[in-house]
C-alpha cells in the first residue's frame, strides 16, 4: 500500500469532526481505521509478545487474581509483526491529523493484555507525569483485537487532557516513585463520585482505534470470564515534544538516554525514536 493510500484511509476516519473531539475531550474513537489484515497482523505479533515476553514484561494482576494481566514495552526492534504494523499501517498519518503536527515519530510500543476472568482494573491515571518528554503534540493508540464490551474497555476523563499534571503512583501500592511526594496534586477518587465527572468510553471491535492525549485522565477495568482482551498500545510524539531527562526511572525506561540527549532537544536528535511520517512542505 502507497503512502498515499495510507493518508487518504487516515484522513476518511481522522477527519475534522475527530479532530475536534481530540481537541476538545483528549480522546476520540477511530472507528474502522485498520482493515482486516492490519487486525491480523498486530494479532500474530501480541500472541508471539506472550509466548516470548521481553526482560521487560511484568505481571500486573495480583496473585488472587483469577485472570492474568501481562503489560510489556518496547518490543517493536525484536518483533517483526509490530514493527511492519507501526511502520506500514495508517496510524501515523492519522496521529499526525490528530496532533495537527507536520511530523509523527515513535515513542514507544506497550503491549496489554488481560485473559479471560482478570479482576485487576486500570487505576485513573495520566500517561504523561511517567515518561521523559515535555510538549503537547502527542497521542496514544488503544488497539484491541478482540472485541471489547464498554465495561471493560478504556475511559476517559473528558477535558483532564488540558491539566493540571496529576501525580503519579504505582498501581498496586499507590507509592509515589516519580515526582516527590507533595509536589503534583493527587488524583480526585473519580469512581467515588462518577456522576461528577464527564466520562468517556466506547466498546470496540477489531479494527476500531481509541486515540487519547498522554495528559488524558484514563483508566479501565476487568474483563469478564468469556472474553480475552489483547491490546497494543503506540505512543507517538509531534512537533513539539522535547526531552525531559528525571532523576527518577521512566516508565518504560530508556537507559542511557540522559547522556546522549540533553534536556530540552528535540527527540528527532535520538535513533530510538524514528520518524514514521512526515507531511509536505
Amino acid at each position: 500500500m502507497t503512502p498515499s493510500d495510507l493518508d487518504r484511509r487516515a484522513a476518511q476516519v481522522a477527519d475534522a469532526q475527530a479532530i475536534d473531539a481530540f481537541a476538545r475531550d483528549g480522546a476520540v474513537c477511530l472507528r474502522g481505521l485498520l482493515n482486516p489484515d492490519e487486525v491480523a497482523l498486530l494479532r500474530r505479533g501480541i500472541d508471539a509478545n506472550i509466548a516470548a515476553p521481553s526482560p521487560r514484561a511484568k505481571v500486573a494482576s495480583r496473585p488472587d487474581d483469577p485472570g492474568f494481566f501481562i503489560e510489556d514495552f518496547c518490543c517493536w526492534p525484536e518483533n517483526p509483526a509490530y514493527r511492519r504494523f507501526i511502520f506500514d499501517s495508517p496510524l501515523a498519518a492519522a496521529a499526525a491529523c490528530l496532533m495537527q503536527s507536520r511530523s509523527v515519530r515513535l515513542y514507544h510500543d506497550h503491549m496489554l493484555t488481560k485473559e479471560p476472568g482478570t479482576r485487576q482494573p486500570t487505576p485513573w491515571h495520566q500517561d504523561q507525569p511517567y515518561y521523559n518528554i515535555e510538549g503537547r503534540q502527542n497521542v496514544s493508540f488503544w488497539i484491541a483485537v478482540d472485541p471489547v464490551r464498554r465495561h471493560s474497555t478504556l475511559e476517559f476523563v473528558a477535558g483532564s487532557h488540558r491539566g493540571p499534571w496529576l501525580m503519579p503512583r504505582s498501581f498496586m501500592d499507590s507509592q509515589a516513585k516519580w515526582f516527590p511526594e507533595g509536589s503534583l496534586q493527587d488524583l480526585p477518587d473519580i469512581e467515588a463520585a462518577r456522576e461528577r465527572f464527564p466520562i468517556i468510553g466506547w466498546a470496540v471491535e477489531p479494527g476500531d482505534v481509541v486515540a487519547f492525549h498522554m495528559l488524558a485522565l484514563h483508566a479501565s477495568g476487568g474483563v469478564d470470564g468469556d472474553r480475552r482482551r489483547r491490546v497494543f498500545s503506540v505512543r507517538m510524539l509531534g512537533d513539539d515534544i522535547t526531552h525531559a531527562p528525571r532523576p527518577w526511572v521512566t516508565s518504560p525506561p530508556f537507559p542511557g538516554l540522559a547522556e546522549r540527549l540533553p534536556a530540552g532537544a528535540p527527540m528527532h536528535d535520538e535513533a530510538l525514536f524514528p520518524l514514521l511520517y512526515q507531511t509536505p512542505r
